[in-house]
């Protein structure tokens, strides 16, 4: 995939954290001058001085990966939380991860980690990879998704941790109301029963919802009125 990104893009740069592939890279890529290899763990590496020092001349900056599945989502979230002027994601990953991202409000994938996500970018799916054009097959499909930055965030919000913080404690139990969720979620939630159904329905929400039927502006809204009541702390 390096060398095909290589025939097309103006700039590509590679992060590789198997030391022993990096002679193998090395030479498939020699041919071409404008591919740069880092090997190191793109976890723990400085993306932002990469990018500065590698892509400065690049007008349009986009990540495209076949991301493990296992760090699928510290990747994506690293990347995202970053201040890295990064225009847009296409990533191959687990389907079920991919559907995640791109889920809607009401469907079973639509969770904390769909809000993150939508907060930053603009999701669509590209296709779904059978497990079986694999060798050797993995155990699940895979899906492509495409990930365009957004020029601004979904909401505006005062404190990105706390707000993605607040929703996240919404899907803790995901057959249990927002009410319950966030009486066990706030310090002495279970002694504010009535504070907590008095900020939900001041912000417009009724506590018997459950998260996954709250958009990202329903949570930004309990995120805003949350203010207003010192006695919810976490």
């Amino acid at each position: 995939m390096t060398e095909q990104l290589a025939r097309h893009a103006k700039r590509v740069l590679a992060f590789e954290i198997d030391q022993r592939l990096i002679p193998v890279l090395n030479d498939t890529l020699s041919p071409y001058d404008n591919v740069t290899v880092i090997n190191e763990d793109i976890l723990k590496a400085n993306i932002k001085e990469a990018v500065e020092n590698h892509l400065q001349d690049c007008e349009k900056i986009m990540v495209v990966a076949n991301l493990p599945y296992y760090i699928t989502t510290p990747i994506l979230l690293n990347l995202m939380q970053q201040d890295i002027p990064i225009d847009g994601y296409v990533v191959m990953m687990q389907k079920e991860v991919g559907e995640r991202l791109n889920a809607e409000i009401g469907s079973k994938a639509y969770g904390s980690l769909s809000i993150v996500v939508q907060y930053y970018t603009e999701t669509s799916k590209v296709l779904t990879v059978p497990k079986s054009v694999f060798m050797p097959p993995p155990n699940v499909d895979s899906i492509v998704v495409k990930l365009m930055q957004r020029t601004e965030p979904l909401v505006t919000v005062d404190n990105e941790e706390a707000f993605f913080k607040l929703a996240k404690a919404a899907f803790a139990q995901r057959r249990k109301t927002i009410n319950n969720n966030y009486q066990n979620y706030f310090k002495d939630g279970k002694q504010h029963k009535e504070v907590i159904i008095q900020w939900l329905e001041q912000a417009g929400i009724d506590p018997r919802r459950r998260g996954e039927t709250l958009s990202i502006q329903d949570f930004a809204k309990l995120y805003e009125e949350k203010k207003k009541f010192p006695q919810l702390e976490n």
